[in-house]
């Protein structure tokens, strides 16, 4: 799950809390699926990267109090809400041994066995982040081609119980949840009721999807308010679009969220999806839990057949924007990213799929 916090107010929607970055938002250049990619070996990334996961596994349990004092002093913008918003722990800065937060909530997470199997299994999936973080910098080094002003996050590395939190954008610090990224095996995620058609975004290989879908969100907060389902397909399909911007080297189904053979039948029924939405009229339905049968992961896409993916309005709406974007070449990636007339899209996209 991708999480963004706008601000320490908290101020929550349905599918997100969003922060908007003060950025500059001007695309250099456009570029589709089939030109070739920009070059950004010239560009430099420093991350700078911490692993809070390792930092609470180490703590002394029986001097709690000045051991968050002490790791309050490495993680001065992000431990506070970790412990607080993220845990609930309701410490609130107070690292007196009298807190219950820490008493109750803290020291239950670092002692019990469950818990602390669940430490010693991310630091086994994750001895170290080296491969994760080469793709994170090829990543940021395409954001900066297109946000020349960007300003790189600290990458803070946490364990949250399995609580869902994957990626949480908070002020200047990008948080990432390596619990939620052990593999399709790890079975305890059934065991916290994860459904299996949302176990493939919990692979390794699923991290830069996440980051970058939520540095997207960061500047496109998604808009609900009396928007049709081909309004919400086109937003979601604008995400893929951004993330097949800026982590062009990751696999399409690995940012999507699809096994092969499921993009494998997208790919070979395109036609028979867009007319479905279409023969139904789907795309002009409000109606939000209609809606969100083809905008979010399910077992299946209502109506279609059973080899039919979940979300398959995202993959759609991705088709729809691709499509857009080749039949208007003078239009940068953020001109289609700022249109918001579904409509319009659709029409100039000139899209006839086969």
């Amino acid at each position: 799950m991708v999480i963004v916090f706008k601000n320490k107010k908290m101020s929550k929607c349905i599918w997100s809390i969003v922060l908007v970055w003060g950025l500059c938002f001007s695309f250099v250049a456009c570029t589709s699926s089939d030109e070739k990619l920009p070059d950004v070996s010239a560009i430099k990334i420093e991350l700078k990267t911490q692993r809070l996961d390792r930092d609470l596994a180490k703590l002394d349990t029986n001097n709690l109090s000045k051991e968050l004092q002490s790791l309050q002093q490495k993680y001065p913008d992000f431990l506070n809400f970790y412990l607080d918003t993220l845990m609930a722990f309701s410490i609130n800065g107070n690292y007196t041994d009298t807190n219950k937060g820490i008493q109750i909530g803290l020291r239950s997470f670092l002692t019990y066995k469950d818990y602390r199997g669940l430490f010693d299994t991310v630091a086994v999936h994750f001895p170290d982040t080296k491969s994760l973080e080469q793709d994170l910098i090829k990543g940021f080094k395409y954001m900066k081609y297109y946000y020349p002003k960007y300003e790189i996050p600290k990458i803070v590395y946490f364990m949250s119980e399995l609580s869902n939190w994957g990626v949480v954008s908070y002020d200047t610090v990008l948080g990432i949840g390596l619990d939620m990224f052990l593999g399709e095996k790890y079975p305890f995620y059934r065991s916290v009721g994860q459904p299996d058609y949302m176990l493939i975004n919990f692979r390794p290989e699923s991290i830069p999807s996440s980051v970058f879908s939520a540095l997207y969100l960061n500047m496109h907060p998604y808009s609900m308010e009396d928007k049709t389902l081909l309004d919400m397909m086109l937003q979601k399909g604008k995400q893929q679009y951004f993330l097949q911007k800026v982590i062009p080297f990751i696999k399409i189904e690995d940012r999507i969220g699809y096994t092969v053979a499921q993009l494998d039948w997208c790919e070979k029924n395109e036609g028979m999806i867009y007319n479905f939405f279409l023969n139904k009229e789907l795309i002009y339905e409000k109606n939000w839990q209609k809606m969100m049968r083809y905008v979010s992961y399910g077992p299946g896409s209502t109506g279609m057949p059973p080899e039919a993916p979940g979300n398959i309005g995202t993959w759609l709406g991705l088709q729809i924007i691709k499509a857009y974007s080749k039949a208007n070449p003078t239009l940068t990636p953020e001109d289609i990213f700022s249109e918001k007339d579904g409509m319009k899209i659709l029409k100039a996209s000139k899209y006839k799929p086969k």
